[in-house]
């Protein structure tokens, strides 16, 4: 049976924008999900850990409905009028395009264009400090400003369902500090997913954290984190966190 990705108008539980169920999927000869279960909470923001291969982009393709080829059973339920966007670690922008239609580019690509769309981007880019930057080919632009843009093209979408695959991982420390920074601002009322390898920036990032490991992957919790985030990772307990994360992942091989 082939998956069934859909919209449900009568959703099993309102706290839920998502519900993976019996999921299996298998990839390059290998059963990479068995009947696996996973539920992502509303306006919540939850990180997927795990070592490298494990499948955690694979999941986040999965909600995407980007696996379907690979996928012989189960269901992904999405909540009525749940809309997704993706950003990654790949910034994705056409160095053809201008940064103002990088950032239109659903509109630029079905000719859509209008000056509302315009002056949308460039209030977007104004918000992640690339205003001055709008007369600027992509290639002049360091990582950390294609991530900006890339991040203004997201937030275009209006999307409610947020997958991110590892958007910070290429940055140097102090740009990565400021873009997650400003990510949690802009994305502060967005439901958020987000693959890292980073325990700290999981921890710093998310309310839920998650471990993926095994073949076939099971997913487990492994914390909740209450509180605003980004959380302030001076706190003690989250420093212990960080460790007890390490040691978990030393132990998967990550």
């Amino acid at each position: 049976m082939k998956i069934d990705i859909y919209h449900s108008s009568a959703f099993m539980n309102n706290n839920f924008i998502a519900k993976i169920q019996n999921l299996t999927l298998d990839f390059k000869g290998k059963t990479l999900f068995k009947d696996l279960n996973f539920d992502i909470l509303e306006n919540t923001s939850s990180a997927l850990l795990g070592s490298s291969g494990v499948g955690k982009s694979t999941l986040l393709r999965c909600i995407a409905d980007l696996e379907k080829e690979n996928i012989t059973n189960g269901e992904i339920v999405l909540k009525k009028d749940t809309n997704i966007a993706w950003l990654s670690q790949e910034n994705s922008l056409y160095p053809w395009l201008s940064i103002l239609d990088n950032v239109q580019l659903y509109h630029h690509l079905k000719g859509t264009k209008t000056n509302k769309t315009l002056q949308k981007a460039k209030e977007l880019l104004s918000q992640v400090n690339m205003s001055e930057h709008y007369d600027k080919k992509t290639y002049e632009l360091s990582g950390g400003q294609k991530q900006r843009v890339a991040l203004a093209r997201t937030l275009m979408q209006d999307a409610n369902l947020i997958l991110m695959d590892e958007p910070f991982s290429a940055l140097d420390a102090i740009t990565k500090i400021q873009l997650q920074d400003l990510t949690c601002n802009l994305l502060k009322n967005k439901t958020v997913v987000l693959v890292t390898h980073d325990p700290q920036e999981a921890i710093k990032l998310a309310n839920h954290i998650y471990i993926l490991k095994n073949q076939p992957v099971t997913i487990e919790e492994v914390a909740f984190l209450e509180g605003t985030i980004p959380h302030k990772l001076s706190n003690e307990k989250l420093w212990n966190l960080q460790e007890e994360l390490i040691s978990e992942l030393k132990g998967n091989d990550i």
